[in-house]
């Protein structure tokens, strides 16, 4: 890896200086052409903030850090994405409700407890118009909620991670009110549509398969790619974390067959497809396949048995930290 992988700053640059140039010079005279391209831009940054908690574009963590610390998209820390995508990359563990902290599945004993509207929300989630509208509202509207609880355990990195995000947002709020842009037409018109966008590639980038690398999809070619940061080549960024954005279509090209076999032929030739396919159709059942189908014995008592949806929705357990490091995780680094 080079000292400073200079594409990746050259696109940070690029993200911040286009959403910049959208709220300075296109606001004011063509106001949706300019909340179009900010959201773009969220969305791109979102996909470089998970370039940069893999370890680009520089060798320093802090720098990393520093780079990415503009939360475009309004929600998520940096620090917490970091903790729990980074325990996302256990492959072994992926889509299990409980230890994959971004797992859309639900364990059948706690769906069985839900009621029945959530268990509807959660099956129009599974298509993809729903993941694309409804998914940013319902992932972080409970991710909100578990982060208030750790916040309310006494949790300290959490509370750091929390400052260090305000400290990021202010500015970020700042700019978007000296654009002359309310603040609420900047969560719906920028944060959302770009979530969305970032949706339509978490849509079906993990299905439950008995074999890990069958877990993950390739999406051959999409002209959002430059978006999602080749992310869209999913098998290869699981096998070769530390590889960086740039590189994947080449990796892929280089060894397209031995991809193809090893995620045991999870391809799809483009998001097209996948909407075609699963527009308004489920792409997977709510209920995990073949993990966590029993309670666990320490998990009966009464708090269990109302359990908050939010906890449900965001696919993450009470019982679990989701901000503690599972085995594996690191080496996604």
């Amino acid at each position: 890896m080079p000292r400073v992988e200079w594409l990746t700053l050259a696109m940070l640059l690029l993200c911040y200086g286009l959403w910049t140039v959208a709220g300075l010079a296109i606001w004011p005279v063509a106001p949706v052409a300019a909340l179009a391209l900010m959201a773009v831009m969220a969305a791109l940054h979102s996909s470089l903030t998970h370039e940069c908690l893999h370890g680009h574009p520089t060798r320093s963590r802090r720098a990393n850090e520093l780079l990415a610390s503009l939360p475009l998209t309004i929600f998520y820390p940096y620090r917490r994405y970091q903790a729990l995508h980074l325990a996302h990359h256990n492959d072994e563990r992926i889509t299990d409700p409980f230890e994959d902290p971004e797992s859309y599945y639900v364990a059948r004993w706690r769906h069985a407890r839900m009621p029945g509207w959530l268990r509807a929300v959660l099956v129009v989630n599974n298509t993809f118009v729903g993941r694309v509208v409804l998914g940013p509202v319902l992932g972080a509207a409970g991710f909100l909620r578990d982060e208030a609880r750790l916040l309310a355990d006494g949790r300290r990195d959490v509370r750091r991670a929390w400052l260090l995000h305000l400290a990021g947002l202010l500015p970020v709020l700042a700019l978007v009110q000296a654009f002359g842009i309310p603040i609420w037409v900047y969560v719906v018109g920028v944060a959302w549509p770009a979530l969305s966008l970032i949706s339509i590639r978490t849509f079906a980038e993990h299905r439950w398969h008995e074999a890990p690398e069958g877990r993950t999809i390739i999406v051959e070619r999409s002209p959002l790619s430059w978006i999602f940061l080749n992310n869209n080549l999913h098998i290869v960024h699981h096998q070769i974390p530390s590889a960086p954005w740039y590189a994947l279509p080449a990796l892929y090209a280089a060894r397209a067959a031995h991809w193809r076999d090893l995620n045991r032929g999870y391809v799809y030739p483009g998001y097209g497809a996948l909407f075609l396919a699963h527009a308004l159709r489920p792409k997977e059942p709510v209920v995990h396949p073949a993990l966590q189908r029993e309670a666990p014995v320490t998990d009966i008592g009464p708090e269990t048995l109302l359990a908050p949806a939010q906890d449900l929705i965001s696919g993450l357990s009470p019982d679990n930290d989701p901000g503690a490091p599972r085995p594996g995780g690191e080496r996604a680094a």
